[in-house]
């Protein structure tokens, strides 16, 4: 089996390749090849690969190459982990936005929209060569935002599945308050990428017992402290939301504390340094514990799941991934791109039914859905008009002098990028 990672430079990779190492039952890859311009990194992020391959006693064989094309030719399936601009464009997606007072965040919002214009033409434009020289691999995307770059995948009829590493985050932190193996806990996990809320926690599988509101009432105050959101709003909404609803649920709270400190892109660029730092000694044969506060926890367990069951393999059959639609919330449009619980397979991934969410839910999923609607209409056509009408539809954003400020600072900050601009 070959896996090709586009992006094979990133200090993610050595998670991906102790991930491989350690479930090469679950997924035995032959030939893992790692792509990545950046010859330096790919260098040290792709020696270290080699090295935990070795200690972990794996025979698969890592190439390391600038040859996109090479890199695709023959993949079974091909993992995109790229960010376009680097930190420094993420640290610009994280600062302008606060000049009009809205959230600066590499996902979500202004600068959320900013990532999705740069990032989607380049994952299309690899998305074909992959369908040329591989037409039958599949290409799973863990690009942020997944969502979006993930629905413009589908809709130019690739063979695609979004993943991101929330959902199994928080299924082992639940598994550690509950004091049960993670995989005896399954998520009624419903929403959009990065707007995702925990509506039912059951005990060994999906028609088992919900334990959400002993999970509440015992671990309140924990699960509170991780979200930094009130522990009575946890009560009162009766689910546990992502993380990343604390940008909605307390937008000046975050505004006021991102401005006040270094971004986290600023934080990130000096981990990476020092990630890579770790990676030059030959002698280092695992991944560091420093990769752990880098982001992107359990993203090898969820991909190495994930491409299993893709490609016919041992893989779990029901995950938690990003895909069409389909009916599956009646609210949102058929080809709107949510993520959910579904049964994954050679096939596809296909959503599970869910209870339909309360209208609190409901409501914002909708909003961001035409937001992201929006978003990609953007990057795919581009041109201010189109900009402007993202940002006044995104609720982070949402007054016209705002959305006309932030259009300008966006496209100032960002024109190199925008082959329309």
């Amino acid at each position: 089996m070959k896996l090709t990672v586009v992006g094979g430079g990133s200090t993610y990779t050595p998670e991906l390749a102790d991930g491989f190492a350690r479930l090469r039952d679950t997924l035995p890859v032959g030939e893992l090849v790692l792509v990545d311009p950046a010859a330096d990194r790919l260098r040290l992020v792709g020696g270290l690969a080699r090295r935990i391959f070795a200690r972990q006693g794996h025979p698969g064989r890592i190439v390391l190459t600038d040859d996109l094309d090479a890199a695709v030719d023959g993949a079974d399936a091909v993992l995109l982990q790229l960010r376009v601009g680097g930190q420094a464009a993420r640290e610009r997606d994280e600062t302008w936005p606060l000049e009009c007072g809205c959230v600066g965040q590499e996902t979500t919002g202004a600068g959320g929209l900013a990532k999705a214009l740069r990032t989607v033409p380049v994952v299309l434009d690899i998305a074909e060569r992959v369908r040329r020289r591989s037409p039958d691999a599949w290409i799973i995307d863990f690009t942020n935002p997944v969502g979006i770059v993930t629905r413009a995948l589908l809709r130019a009829g690739h063979k695609a599945v979004g993943l991101c590493n929330v959902a199994i985050g928080l299924q082992r932190r639940f598994a550690a308050l509950l004091g049960v193996a993670p995989a005896a806990v399954h998520l009624d996990h419903v929403g959009l990428n990065h707007l995702t809320w925990e509506t039912g926690v059951r005990l060994g599988g999906p028609e088992g017992e919900d334990v959400l509101a002993d999970l509440l009432a015992r671990h309140g105050d924990a699960l509170a402290a991780d979200l930094r959101l009130p522990r009575p709003l946890l009560d009162r909404l009766g689910v546990v939301p992502s993380y990343y609803l604390r940008y909605y649920y307390a937008h000046d709270e975050v505004v006021a504390d991102l401005r006040t400190k270094p971004s986290r892109a600023a934080e990130v660029a000096r981990m990476e340094r020092e990630l890579l730092a770790l990676y030059a000694d030959p002698s280092l044969d695992e991944k560091p514990a420093l990769l752990a506060r880098r982001g992107g926890a359990y993203y090898s367990e969820a991909a190495v799941d994930l491409a299993a069951a893709l490609l016919g393999g041992a893989g779990t059959p029901n995950q938690v991934v990003n895909t069409y639609n389909r009916g599956t919330l009646p609210f949102l449009p058929d080809d709107a791109v949510i993520e959910v619980q579904a049964a994954v397979g050679p096939q596809g991934a296909v959503p599970l039914a869910v209870a339909p969410p309360d209208p609190l839910l409901a409501g914002l999923t909708a909003h961001v859905t035409a937001y992201e609607d929006l978003a990609l209409r953007a990057a795919l056509h581009g041109g201010r008009d189109r900009v402007f009408a993202a940002l006044l539809a995104h609720p982070l954003v949402g007054q016209y002098a705002y959305a006309d400020a932030l259009a300008d600072r966006l496209i100032a900050h960002n024109r190199e990028y925008l082959a329309w601009a």
